[in-house]
C-alpha cells in the first residue's frame, strides 16, 4: 500500500511537470516525454519498500515527494529523533529498526540523522538572556568521556522570571574542564557575555567553586547555599533509626529568626546528645555557615523560594535516566545534542497529557506541568515584593 501511494504520488507529479497525463493524445509531439522508472529502495516506517521512480527523457523532472537522493520516507527520522531523546543509542536504535521494520541502517547514518538537530541545539545555548534575574538555581550533572575522564555539565538552572513567575532552563553549557573554579567559571562568564549583568541571589548546592566562580562574574550577587542539600550532608552521617529525630532537633536551626538566632541554636544542638553522638553533622553546618546564613537575612517569602534547588534538580533527575545507560560520549557534542533533545521529549510527553485533560476542572486535572520553560513559581509575588524593597535600585528597570 505504502509503495502504491508512493508511486501513485510520483507518477502525479511527473504529469505536473510534463503538463499532459500518461496515454494522452496532446502529448504527443511534445519536446519532452516519460522514460520509464529508475528502481529504488527507501526506508519507512513499515520497513523497507521498493519504488519505480519515474523519468522523463530530458532528465529535468525533480521529485519532491521522494527527493533524488533521499533514502527514508515517511517519518522515519522523527522515529529516530525520537528513539534517540528517549535514551537509546544508535546501535540501540539500529537493532529496534531491523527487528521491527526490517529496515537497516547503519550508526553512522543514524548519528548523521540526529545531527540534523545541531543548528538547533546551538542557537539554543546561545540565544541572548536578560540583563538582570532576582534568581538563580544552578547545579550540575556528570557525564563520562571515552576516556573516562568525569565531564561535567555545569550550569544546567532554572532562572524566575519577572512578575509572571515563571521558570525557564539556562542553556547547559557543557564544559570539559574540571570540576572547580575554573570550569565552573567559564558557564558563568558565558551566562554574562550572553547579556545577564546582575543576579540578585543565586541559590546553589554545595558544588566546590561554583561561589567563587559566581562572585568573580557578578560581585554583588548573594550566594546561597541550597538548605536542603545542608540537611542531607548533614543525614549522611546519622543513622537511619535516628533521622527523623536528627531533623527536628536542626529544624529550628534554619527556621531562626536571624543569623544570630541560628547560631545560638546551632550550639544548642552541638551540645545536646544528638550533637555529641554525631559530631560530623556539626561540623556539615559549622563548615557551610558563611554560605547558609544569607538565607536567614530574606522574609519569609524569599526563603520559601531559595531554601532548595529542587527545581533544577528535578530536570537533573530526569537527565540521569536518560544519560545513565550511555557509559559515555564520543565528543561534547554528542552528550550536549542527546541532552537538549532529551529536554524538548520530556516537555512534548508533559504537552500531550496537559492537553488530554483540557476542559477539565483544575481539581480533576492530575497531567505535570512545565518541567523547564514556563514552569509557575508558587509564591513569586509576594518574594518579588519583598526582594524589590531590599534591592529598589537594581530592580528599578527590571520592574518597569
Amino acid at each position: 500500500m505504502v509503495r502504491a501511494v508512493l508511486e501513485a504520488g510520483l507518477a502525479t507529479e511527473l504529469s505536473d511537470h510534463l503538463g499532459d497525463e500518461k496515454g494522452d493524445p496532446a502529448g504527443r509531439g511534445s519536446p519532452n516525454s516519460r522514460n520509464g522508472s529508475t528502481p529504488k529502495t527507501v526506508a519507512t516506517e513499515v520497513g523497507d519498500v521498493a519504488l519505480a521512480t519515474p523519468r522523463d527523457r530530458a532528465r529535468t523532472f525533480t521529485p519532491r515527494l521522494v527527493p533524488k537522493g533521499a533514502r527514508r520516507v515517511g517519518g522515519l527520522d522523527e522515529m529516530i529523533i525520537s528513539l534517540y531523546a528517549g535514551g537509546m543509542t544508535v546501535r540501540d536504535i539500529g537493532h529496534h529498526l531491523a527487528a521491527t521494520l526490517g529496515t537497516e541502517l547503519s550508526p553512522d547514518t543514524i548519528s548523521n540523522i540526529t545531527d540534523t538537530v545541531t543548528a538547533e541545539v546551538i542557537a539554543w545555548q546561545n540565544r541572548p538572556l536578560e540583563a538582570i534575574y532576582p534568581i538563580i538555581y544552578m547545579d550540575a550533572i556528570v557525564a563520562g568521556d571515552p576516556r573516562r575522564r568525569a565531564r561535567e555539565q555545569p550550569g544546567r538552572a532554572h532562572r524566575r522570571r519577572r512578575r509572571p513567575g515563571r521558570r525557564q532552563a539556562r542553556p547547559g553549557d557543557l564544559d570539559p574542564g574540571p570540576r572547580g573554579r575554573e570550569g565552573l567559571g567559564r558557564v558563568c562568564v558565558k551566562l554574562a557575555n550572553r547579556g545577564v549583568k546582575d543576579v540578585l541571589i543565586v541559590c546553589c548546592d554545595g558544588l566546590s567553586g561554583f561561589p567563587e566562580a559566581i562572585e568573580a562574574t557578578w560581585p554583588q550577587t548573594t550566594v546561597q547555599t541550597c538548605v536542603v542539600h545542608l540537611i542531607r550532608a548533614a543525614m549522611r552521617f546519622v543513622s537511619y533509626n535516628d533521622r527523623k529525630a536528627v531533623a527536628a532537633a536542626l529544624r529550628p536551626i534554619y527556621t531562626a529568626s536571624s543569623a544570630d538566632v541560628a547560631e545560638t541554636e546551632l550550639v544548642t544542638f552541638a551540645d545536646s546528645n544528638w550533637g555529641k553522638k554525631y559530631p560530623a553533622a556539626v561540623a556539615t553546618w559549622t563548615n557551610a555557615w558563611e554560605r547558609f546564613i544569607p538565607f536567614l537575612a530574606f522574609p519569609p517569602a524569599v526563603r520559601k523560594i531559595i531554601y532548595t534547588t529542587n527545581s533544577a534538580e528535578s530536570l537533573n533527575f530526569q537527565l540521569r535516566k536518560i544519560i545513565k545507560n550511555r557509559g559515555h560520549f564520543p565528543s561534547d557534542e554528542a552528550a550536549t545534542k542527546l541532552l537538549w533533545l532529551a529536554i524538548m521529549n520530556i516537555e512534548d510527553k508533559r504537552a500531550r497529557e496537559r492537553a488530554k485533560e483540557r476542559g477539565k476542572p483544575a481539581n480533576k486535572r492530575k497531567a505535570p506541568g512545565r518541567l523547564v520553560e514556563g514552569q509557575t513559581v508558587t509564591g513569586w509575588t509576594a518574594a518579588l515584593n519583598a526582594l524589590a524593597i531590599a534591592h529598589p535600585e537594581r530592580l528599578a528597570g527590571y520592574l518597569i
